[in-house]
């Protein structure tokens, strides 16, 4: 059974007439008349009696014309989805970021973009980069951004935004550190498969250092957990200059004459996979106002 049947056959009981359907719906007579016999034919069933020159419902015609209605008003209400789904009226975006980008950079993003687009259900997860790709790949999340790059054939990524990392210390720790003095310094890391962990690594083998020979003294799991050991202490860490300023500005914190390169926050989509109208928007948002 096709649309069109469904459409002919309307047509036709409501009409209970196969000229005028036909002409209501621009087909020739001997069309619709076929497509009516191949319902009945099909399905084994009479759907209208011949009653001299006109056409009159059966029993079973009656019941199925209940039916042929009601999914066609479904089929047009789908339509209708399709339709705000373009144009952004409704719709659903699932987002999956770093811990930096998800608690600091992309809020005041989302937020625009949800007043802008208030239809659109925005889903934002947080993880790390590893998990934050897995989620782009499996398809879980349609963008992704992360802290720094990553070689993965099935993603597509680009530069969305600039951030750099500091190395920080608590204020009780007055020492001056150098870079070569790193080696030595209680560390205080993010997990491993951080973007932050990853680019500090990255980043020290630049200089000429081994991060293996860090003294890492403890590895939390979130930037709020290193921050409060850091403040707290006098170990160091490397965290976005983002998250660190306000803690330098009160004097929790110190930022340590040590120069690292500047990092990309970077936005992951799966190179095969259809971007609905949310996400592309969505990415489009996020250039024009990061």
């Amino acid at each position: 059974m096709t649309f069109e049947q469904l459409t002919i056959f309307v047509a036709v009981a409501e009409r209970e007439h196969l000229t005028q359907a036909a002409v209501a719906l621009r087909l020739t007579p001997s069309a619709v008349s076929a497509s009516i016999k191949a319902l009945e034919n099909f399905y084994s069933v009479v759907l209208f009696d011949r009653v001299g020159r006109g056409l009159r419902l059966t029993r079973e015609g009656r019941v199925f014309l209940r039916e042929a209605k009601e999914t066609l008003a479904r089929v047009k209400t789908t339509e209708a989805v399709l339709a705000e789904l373009g144009n952004l009226s409704t719709g659903q975006l699932d987002v999956h970021a770093s811990q930096t980008i998800a608690n600091y950079w992309l809020p005041p993003l989302l937020l625009g973009f949800s007043q802008a687009y208030p239809g659109v259900n925005v889903n934002l997860t947080i993880g790390n980069t590893s998990t934050v790709a897995a989620a782009v790949i499996s398809g879980d999340a349609e963008l992704g951004f992360i802290e720094g790059t990553l070689d993965e054939p099935a993603l597509s990524s680009s530069t969305i935004a600039n951030d750099r990392l500091v190395v920080v210390t608590g204020a009780a720790n007055r020492n001056e550190v150098l870079i070569e003095d790193l080696a030595r310094e209680c560390w205080i890391m993010r997990e491993a498969g951080s973007g932050t962990r990853s680019v500090l690594e990255q980043a020290l083998r630049g200089m000429g250092m081994d991060s293996a020979a860090l003294n890492v003294s403890l590895v939390l799991p979130s930037n709020e957990a290193v921050l409060s050991a850091v403040r707290s202490g006098t170990c160091v860490t490397a965290l976005s200059e983002t998250i660190v300023t306000p803690f330098v500005e009160n004097g929790q914190l110190r930022v340590l004459d040590v120069e690292l390169p500047p990092r990309r926050f970077t936005l992951l989509r799966h190179k095969e996979r259809h971007r609905t109208a949310p996400a592309r928007e969505f990415e489009a948002f996020c250039r024009a106002h990061a």
